[in-house]
């Protein structure tokens, strides 16, 4: 089990996912906890105490989150037979107070949970994500999935998410090729005919996983986005598994 906490920024880049064992895990209805960092509901705002060691230096990040939903979901919907996506909170408020680094800083937030009854990498080969944050005039948010299972079968996902608590289909546009990252990882992304979508920064790069900041074209809209690949079958290779304990430490 782990708490992963990545902070971007001039001065304060951070990242800490440190596994620890199930004598570390506690949890409740409305609380849950890995070592020292734990997350708990307190009426309707969800709150984050994070008390982790950042890789590879080992400063400390200490702080707290708060995440107010806007609205909250109740479908939960199947990427897999074996595998769940619920997307909680598409849209909420977010406040970080941290003092290592010393960071404050408030915006858009978002709260989804995946899981499954086998490795992650038996149900699917690859797949890309992107979250787009709602216009502000009536124009909802949305997250796109597009994938392929273990199997071989394509999946693909869009929803909005008008405000009411309700999950909206989209019709799930054709992807585009992004440039690959600097360890060869293949990435698309969605984008309507025309568009010419592209990366503005990159955030992760990984032998397997790649995170950025990007732009691309969504229901004639020009929209900046997070965006996610993750490449299943480079995460099998026995040489990669050797390469996670450099990033994800182990403690017991």
């Amino acid at each position: 089990m782990a708490i992963n906490v990545a902070l971007y920024g001039p001065g304060v880049g951070r990242w800490s996912m440190t596994e620890r064992g199930r004598p570390s895990l506690w949890r409740d209805a409305t609380h849950f906890a890995v070592g020292a960092s734990h997350m708990c509901w307190e009426g309707d705002v969800l709150t984050l105490q994070i008390n982790e060691r950042a890789v590879p230096h080992l400063g400390r990040i200490q702080g707290r989150i708060r995440l107010w939903p806007e609205q909250l979901t109740a479908d939960i919907h199947d990427l897999a037979p074996a595998h769940h996506w619920h997307p909680h909170a598409p849209t909420a408020r977010i406040e970080l107070d941290f003092q290592r680094p010393d960071l404050r800083w408030e915006g858009h937030g978002y709260l989804d949970q995946n899981w499954g009854e086998e490795p992650i990498e038996n149900g699917f080969r690859r797949w890309d994500w992107l979250r787009v944050e709602g216009d502000g005039t009536g124009d909802p948010g949305a997250v796109l999935y597009a994938g392929m299972r273990r199997d071989g079968s394509p999946f693909g996902l869009a929803l909005g998410f008008p405000g009411d608590g309700r999950t909206e289909p989209m019709e799930v546009p054709p992807t585009q090729p992004l440039d690959r990252g600097l360890w060869r990882v293949a990435r698309s992304i969605p984008a309507e005919p025309g568009a010419t979508p592209r990366v503005l920064k990159r955030f992760e790069d990984s032998p397997f996983y790649l995170r950025a900041h990007v732009e691309t074209q969504i229901k004639g809209r020009l929209v900046r986005a997070m965006h996610e690949s993750l490449d299943l079958d480079r995460f099998r290779n026995p040489v990669v598994k050797l390469m996670l304990p450099f990033r994800m430490p182990r403690r017991r």
